[in-house]
């Protein structure tokens, strides 16, 4: 694990590329989640993201969880927290492995189980007036 982060400053994709070189990795797969203008058909307007204080922890046991089951040369994984706004980045994650097979899987499954197990939630607000957390 070479980044593992939560943050409410914006995202930088050059620095978790960075993060995640290494001369024995001949794949490297990067997941960009960025935020969306609709969501179930509404209009969104704004969303913000809050995290338990045990987030970056449970980052870090997801990680190691799929640098275990997977070859991983290096990992990395950056969520933002805070207010965002249309087309900002929320969430970056990257994983270079030997092969872009094991990259891709690995990748996969970091953001997946990312998604599933820390601890953050998503607060939207909808052009309509309505708001919804998701995740919580």
């Amino acid at each position: 694990m070479r980044l593992l982060a939560v943050r409410d400053t914006p995202l930088s994709l050059d620095e978790v590329f960075a993060a995640v070189g290494d001369p024995a990795a001949g794949g490297t797969a990067l997941f960009v989640g960025t935020v969306r203008d609709h969501d179930g058909g509404a209009d969104v307007t704004g969303l913000g993201y809050s995290a338990h204080p045990s987030a970056e922890a449970e980052l870090r046991r997801v990680a190691e969880a799929v640098a275990a089951d997977f070859p991983v040369r290096a990992l990395a994984a950056v969520h933002r927290v805070g207010d965002l706004v249309v087309g900002d980045l929320a969430v970056v994650v990257a994983v270079s492995c030997p092969h872009r097979a094991e990259a891709f899987a690995a990748c996969r499954r970091l953001i997946d189980d990312l998604k599933r197990e820390v601890p953050i939630w998503k607060h939207q607000t909808f052009s309509d007036g309505t708001e919804e957390w998701v995740g919580v």
